[in-house]
């Protein structure tokens, strides 16, 4: 991250930098031959500086740099990005290096996008600086243009001039570059004619550029191109001589020694070079022209810092979080270790309390099994209200059924013995007490009860009816059993039956037996 290697490619110069730490090194010219390429190389591979693994930025100064300003449409989406990418190989289909940006939208008509496309016609200036990066697997950030990244420059400067035209000296020769409102529109270089050191070709450049704005129509006639003039401090006194102010042209001088203060260089630069190398060092841009497979093994390397980085996280977070076990489970010690302590605490406490209470009658346990005893008692012990109670509901149903005789039991009824009596319960079958008294759950009811039903006219069908709605009425209670032990006519095969059907006969009552058995 704190390393980079700029690369500042001109038409037969490559001038290699090191950045090390926001420091711009010194740099070391390699000409475009193979002598250059055999010490470019050598460069590369010094075992010293290490710079195989450095990422590389390239900053092209190349005359054979072209701009056009074009209307499209205005789409968005993947219909834009087609429509940009087929005007960009229509207008430069001979070189992989293209770009474009967005100038905004037209002011008139169906208010198109304005698009400013820029290209390296001659990809053959930076084919043999690219394959020796390419065969000694460097990592390649991106491809950059001095025109382009000069408007990072204008912004350091503070330049705000509506039509402005900002002329540098760099190696590449005279770079002319023309911004309306902040933004590029154009930009030419030209051969650099130097008399002691002075460019006295700058006025003449600067009035055929202020012609070709004026013929496109990117500056309207009686419009003012502001043209600031980066120069050394000892050749502004010349320049000046040499650039006269006229009705459209006004020139301004910016020291270098300034212009590098602003940028953040601590030496004085000769040329432009060194502004343009400091900006993309300490703020690289987007790369300008696709590097295309050329940048793999940048990400390559980017790929293996974050997964790099992404296992020192991990690490970090599993270590904090065994620390913060570690620091909880001897703080639960100590809080266990306290809670120990109050506890014996507190028994120590109760033993010398209870020490001087007298003798209890019983132990708390037993006392409690008693309260839970009665009150499993109070709430399941059987008594009679309840099934006293469904019978009289039923009973005020029928009105011809006369109550007689009731035995009630706890538990399940005893088989009757001849004679109609109760008979004993055998001492095997007989519930445990415990269970009679409701415990642990309430225990059956049952109840036996003999009354007499009216037969009018001696009517034993109706008192027979009147017997069975009786029962079912008694049946449809939750958890009722009823049987009809004793109906009021005895149908037995083996009884006799005997009566006269000619006398009339009088009104008269049966007597029947019921058992009900319920479960509450």
């Amino acid at each position: 991250m704190f390393r980079k290697q700029l690369l500042y490619i001109t038409s037969d110069t490559l001038c290699a930098y090191d950045w090390d730490h926001g420091v711009l090194g010194a740099g070391q010219a390699f000409p475009a031959s193979a002598a250059g390429l055999d010490g470019f190389a050598a460069w590369l591979e010094d075992p010293q500086a290490q710079r195989l693994n450095v990422p590389a930025y390239l900053l092209t100064d190349l005359i054979e740099e072209d701009f056009q300003r074009q209307l499209l449409p205005h789409v968005r989406g993947k219909a834009g990005r087609a429509l940009l990418e087929r005007r960009k190989q229509q207008l430069h289909r001979d070189t992989p290096y293209r770009g474009s940006t967005l100038l905004g939208r037209d002011s008139t008509g169906r208010h198109d996008d304005q698009v400013l496309f820029f290209a390296l016609t001659n990809p053959g200036l930076l084919q043999p600086w690219t394959e020796a990066l390419e065969h000694l697997r460097v990592p390649v950030a991106g491809i950059y243009s001095t025109s382009l990244l000069s408007i990072a420059l204008v912004k350091k400067l503070s330049i705000a001039h509506e039509h402005l035209l900002l002329v540098t000296q760099q190696s590449g020769g005279l770079r002319q570059s023309y911004y309306e409102k902040g933004q590029l529109r154009f930009s030419r270089q030209t051969a650099t004619i130097a008399l002691d050191g002075v460019a006295v070709n700058i006025a003449l450049e600067t009035e055929k550029t202020r012609q070709f704005l004026t013929s496109t129509r990117m500056l309207a006639r009686g419009d003012v191109l502001n043209t600031v003039i980066l120069a050394p401090a000892a050749q502004i006194a010349k320049l000046e001589l040499l650039c006269d102010n006229g009705v459209e042209v006004a020139y301004h001088f910016i020291d270098l020694q300034l212009a590098g203060k602003r940028v953040g260089l601590r030496q004085t630069p000769a040329l432009a070079d060194e502004l343009l190398l400091t900006l993309l060092g300490k703020h690289p841009p987007p790369s300008h022209y696709p590097p295309g497979a050329l940048a793999r093994y940048y990400h390559f390397q980017r790929a293996r810092k974050a997964l790099y980085g992404a296992s020192a996280l991990i690490g970090a977070s599993a270590a904090l979080w065994c620390v913060i076990n570690l620091l909880s489970g001897i703080t639960d010690g100590a809080a266990t270790q306290r809670l120990a302590q109050e506890t014996a605490s507190y028994q120590e406490r109760y033993r010398s309390v209870m020490s001087t209470q007298p003798p209890a009658p019983a132990k708390t346990q037993n006392m409690k099994v008693a309260v839970t005893l009665g009150q499993m008692i109070a709430s399941q012990a059987p008594e009679p209200g309840r099934l006293l109670g469904m019978l009289s509901a039923a009973l005020d149903q029928a009105p011809q059924v006369a109550l007689g005789q009731l035995q009630w039991h706890a538990g399940r009824a005893p088989a009757r013995a001849a004679g109609g009596q109760p008979g004993p319960q055998q001492d095997a079958s007989a519930p445990p007490r415990s269970a009679l008294a409701g415990i642990p759950v309430a225990p059956p009811q049952a109840l036996r009860l003999e009354a007499d039903v009216a037969m009018p006219n001696n009517d034993y069908r109706a008192a027979l009816a009147a017997v069975t709605a009786f029962a079912h009425t008694l049946a449809r209670q939750p958890g009722m059993q009823v049987m009809i032990e004793e109906t009021p006519l005895d149908l037995r095969p083996s009884a006799a039956l005997s009566g006269k059907s000619a006398a009339p006969a009088p009104d008269s009552q049966a007597r029947f037996t019921l058992l009900l058995e319920w479960q509450p």
